[in-house]
């Protein structure tokens, strides 16, 4: 039971506590570039989940076996050959999709989400938890982009999903669509997002050194009684 309770947390915690994009502030380069539609942010959510849960299963599989002086590169290496692999399907089976997320899908193998996942978790746990961990972070991801893209696209488009929403004498803002817009609606759903973890009674993500860290449970560092030296 108590690992059945632990998985179940894994799982949940990237939707609020842990949110990579919103909590942990990972990933910001292709949250901004993708989603300026709903179609691009579900597809890059969706590619990035995949290729984050299967280099977690490999790179969590392989712990023992990489030296830990080029576990790095070695990572890099397990989650290019996934990338690779998504990459391929993508082009082979939704070529408009590849075309709409461009430089940025193949950028996936830099997303400093799945490599920070990686580090932090699969290369220091079990096949099963690392892909249910994998999973929960893919979760979480794949609903900010979802939710930025709906609020960008609906103001700034007049549209949802490609489908036209507003009437015609309703100008869309189309400042929702540019750069300014995106890192607006960024800052709003992030603050949101603070708000609700705050209600569920988890930390306030701020500069506070690393007690305040959403990640601060599964930190070395902290739990041996030490704190990063780069603090703000």
């Amino acid at each position: 039971m108590a690992e059945k309770r632990s998985l179940g947390k894994e799982l949940t915690k990237g939707i609020i506590k842990e949110n990579p994009v919103l909590r942990l502030v990972l990933g910001t380069c292709p949250t901004l570039a993708t989603t300026t539609s709903m179609e691009s942010a579900i597809g890059m959510g969706i590619s990035a989940a995949i290729v984050l849960v299967c280099s977690n299963i490999v790179i969590s599989a392989l712990r023992k076996v990489i030296p830990q002086k080029v576990r790095i590169p070695c990572y890099i290496v397990v989650i290019a050959a996934f990338v690779t692999i998504v990459q391929m399907l993508v082009k082979a089976f939704v070529p408009t999709l590849d075309e709409q997320l461009g430089v940025y899908l193949p950028l996936i193998v830099v997303n400093c989400i799945i490599l920070g996942r990686a580090e932090a978790f699969a290369g220091k746990n079990s096949v099963i938890a690392s892909a249910v961990d994998g999973v929960g972070m893919g979760i979480g991801f794949t609903l900010a982009l979802v939710v930025m893209s709906a609020i960008r696209e609906f103001f700034g488009a007049g549209a949802l999903y490609g489908h036209a929403i507003l009437p015609e004498s309703v100008p869309p803002m189309t400042i929702f669509i540019l750069a300014p817009g995106g890192f607006f609606v960024f800052g709003l759903v992030m603050a949101c997002a603070n708000k609700l973890a705050e209600m569920g009674g988890h930390k306030k993500a701020v500069l506070g050194g690393c007690k305040a860290c959403p990640m601060a449970a599964s930190c070395e560092k902290l739990a041996a009684g030490e704190e990063c030296k780069e603090e703000g």
